[in-house]
């Protein structure tokens, strides 16, 4: 049983549940903090940390910046309070995603002759696409069909995305918050590469639900040797919360 989940998304992104729906779905999973961290994109308010019937939220935020390797990682940022350049910087992206999530789904109309009935807007995602091709009666694709044969990396309907620099993204992070850490370093392909970052952070999420078994040894090394926090959460998209977190000790280390 976890105290804090601090990886979750709502529907401002590609999550099911509304912020409204948040302190329930946390009961329900017997989580006591929450940290909101959809993709790119701050919340509707700019406390860094709110009490929602009994539930304490924590602005966060999940920021997919690029390395100078070329490689693609998510920070998490916690505590967040809303800077000119981190609104900035979501607000371009925001408009990068709605661009390349409509050439995304009508690629997938196009190569599959249907109507998903989709549009992109604000908070758009793969997710969305993936689960109305799922949805619609006359596709041959499940959800994760999806992201393996059409929408995945390599994929023929795959449409890249403009996203900042690590350098650009960190610092923004860093402003705006009190916590940076590095999102579920163990799904990198290069964790080498994802690791040589920690000197740069707070910390690392250590508890993540990675469905596979995982050495955790490396992602423990790098914490001890940079002296660096441990965050942890579900990374939940559904209403499913508390997978995977703190406990109420490791989540008072942050100092939130």
């Amino acid at each position: 049983m976890s105290y804090a989940d601090l990886h979750v998304h709502t529907t401002r992104s590609d999550g099911s549940l509304t912020l409204e729906e948040l302190p329930a779905a946390a009961r329900r999973g017997g989580v006591e903090v929450v940290a909101v961290t959809d993709h790119d994109r701050l919340q509707p308010f700019d406390d860094p940390i709110l009490e929602r019937e009994g539930v304490t939220i924590v602005h966060g935020i999940e920021l997919r910046v690029e390395t100078e390797s070329g490689q693609r990682v998510d920070l998490l940022g916690y505590g967040v309070e809303p800077t000119d350049e981190l609104v900035a910087t979501t607000e371009r992206i925001q408009s990068n995603r709605i661009e390349r999530g409509q050439a995304i789904v009508d690629c997938v109309e196009d190569r599959l002759g249907v109507d998903l009935d989709l549009t992109a807007s604000e908070g758009f995602g793969r997710p969305h696409v993936a689960r109305a091709i799922d949805d619609h009666p006359d596709t041959d694709y499940d959800y994760e069909g999806a992201f393996d044969h059409l929408i995945g990396s390599s994929c023929p309907c795959f449409v890249p995305r403009e996203i900042p620099s690590f350098e650009r993204g960190r610092a923004a992070l860093a402003e705006a918050g009190e916590i940076v850490s590095l999102a579920h370093p163990l799904r990198y392909p290069d964790l080498e590469g994802a690791l040589a970052l920690a000197p740069d952070l707070d910390a690392l999420e250590l508890r993540y639900p990675y469905d596979r078994d995982v050495d955790l040894q490396p992602v423990e090394r790098a914490i001890d040797r940079h002296d660096l926090l441990a965050t942890g959460g579900s990374d939940a998209h559904d209403g499913r919360l508390g997978l995977a977190g703190l406990s109420r000790a490791k989540y008072d280390r942050l100092e939130l």
